[in-house]
């Protein structure tokens, strides 16, 4: 490969620049929730089931368009921190439904706060345009699935 194909590739790779930005704001909300010992990435496990209601597993990682193992994980510690649990859907108890329990609804209502104040940080750095842009891609994404 050319030095000048790489260096194309470097100045204008979406891939890495989304990866970067996903990480600098991640930190930025996963830095806010510290205190309260919650990560970004479980705050939105608890509203995504609080919207659905009681999703199946399944459901849920489609929803989040994170992988089965990913969000296993993330359940079984949710669920050894009190803030899920898993319900048997069927008969036999292999279909599984996830629930908020009280403790991880308080948490989603105390960590709104935390939020807000990341959420601010962050449309500071990137600028409301560029957030907009973000919500009309994802919009798009969704979409499409």
């Amino acid at each position: 490969m050319s030095q000048i194909r790489i260096e194309q590739i470097a100045r204008e790779c979406v891939a890495v620049r989304l990866r970067m930005l996903n990480r600098v704001v991640t930190n930025v909300y996963d830095e806010a929730l510290r205190p309260l010992g919650l990560k970004v990435s479980q705050m939105n496990i608890l509203v995504v089931v609080a919207l659905m209601g009681l999703p199946r597993p399944t459901d849920l990682g489609e929803a989040l368009h994170i992988d089965v193992s990913t969000l296993s994980r993330n359940l079984e510690r949710m669920k050894n921190r009190g803030w899920l649990e898993l319900l048997s859907d069927d008969n036999d108890g292999r279909a599984q439904q996830v629930r908020l329990t009280s403790e991880g609804r308080q948490l989603l209502e105390t960590a709104a706060g935390f939020w807000e104040a990341a959420q601010s940080q962050v449309i500071a750095t990137l600028g409301a345009e560029m957030v907009q842009q973000l919500t009309t891609s994802s919009d798009r994404i969704r979409t499409k699935s």
